[in-house]
């Protein structure tokens, strides 16, 4: 299943919907005889397995709901406004790990243990949204493509073996960073945690569609030149992992996002380092997801 939130040109209010090929199933629109639809992804993820298996049920036969053309519809980020911060991952994948070691001057050294920081849940903004910058705050603006993935069953001490079964699914993160905030404050949150900095979407696409996320490819492009092109075995700390780390003696609830950290290429590491300007279009893809194209702009512009 293709899992997406959208409004329609007529209707702002966001709605939950089943991407089938060109086309967006309206969830609102399906008979469910006496049980009533969640109206969100959150609220679908938190009702837990035996909702998400009679929806599917429901979508299979659902030949009198309305469906709406892709292209026709706005397509929002698929948790607009997580419950909780955004758990995410530093220097997780190991040629990302060497090439900021080598743009700080030290020696390469892989974490021996996840590297744990957060953004807020204000940073959500949706797939092709326009993504604000308050350029007295911050010159530095680094692009960070990354495969998330949200927690379907609340869990602790959750074991390696058993951890993929608690993933709901997957969706695409572009991790934006103000890094020189990131030196000042001398840890990440607030240079990774300013207004609209995590585009997110298009879709989430469930566990079981989705396959090994081990095995999936990510681009960054910004105005159409490629900038990151990796894949996620390159991990230092795969998504079982992961859950297995974050898990001990802190319980993860259904809905918590995860971004898995992101792999060489980004700004900060180049030679010279580049960042983004005002006017910029950055995109982020991750294979059998999707891509989040972005503009970033001034906050006076909008």
């Amino acid at each position: 299943m293709r899992y997406a939130m959208f409004s329609l040109p007529g209707d702002a209010e966001p709605r939950l919907g089943v991407v089938q090929g060109s086309q967006v199933l309206d969830i609102k629109t399906l008979h469910s005889g006496s049980d009533q639809v969640p109206t969100t992804l959150l609220s679908l993820i938190q009702r837990g397995p035996a909702t998400w298996q009679r929806l599917r049920e429901l979508t299979d036969a659902s030949a009198g709901a309305t469906r709406h053309p892709l292209d026709a519809v706005r397509l929002h980020a698929p948790i607009p406004r997580p419950a909780k911060n955004i758990v995410c991952l530093g220097m997780n994948y190991a040629a990302h790990a060497r090439e900021t070691a080598s743009a700080r001057g030290r020696d390469a050294k892989l974490p021996q243990v996840p590297v744990f920081f957060t953004k807020a849940p204000t940073t959500v903004t949706g797939p092709y949204e326009d993504v604000p910058v308050d350029w007295s705050v911050t010159q530095q603006v680094d692009w960070e493509v990354e495969l998330g993935f949200i927690i379907g069953r609340t869990g602790r001490d959750i074991a390696a073996q058993d951890a993929l079964s608690f993933v709901f699914g997957y969706t695409v993160i572009n991790d934006l960073s103000a890094r020189e905030l990131q030196l000042q404050h001398m840890q990440f949150f607030k240079g990774k945690s300013l207004d609209g900095f995590c585009p997110m979407g298009p879709v989430v696409v469930t566990a079981d569609e989705f396959g090994d996320p081990q095995a999936k490819r990510l681009l960054t492009r910004v105005n159409g030149v490629t900038k990151q092109d990796s894949t996620t075995a390159d991990m230092i700390f795969n998504v079982a992992a992961i859950i297995e780390w974050l898990s001990k003696g802190l319980t993860i609830e259904a809905g918590d996002v995860i971004a898995t950290g992101t792999p060489a290429g980004v700004g900060m590491g180049r030679t010279p380092p580049e960042y983004m300007k005002a006017g910029d279009i950055v995109e982020t893809e991750v294979e059998g997801i999707g891509i989040l194209r972005n503009r970033i702009t001034t906050i006076r512009d909008l």
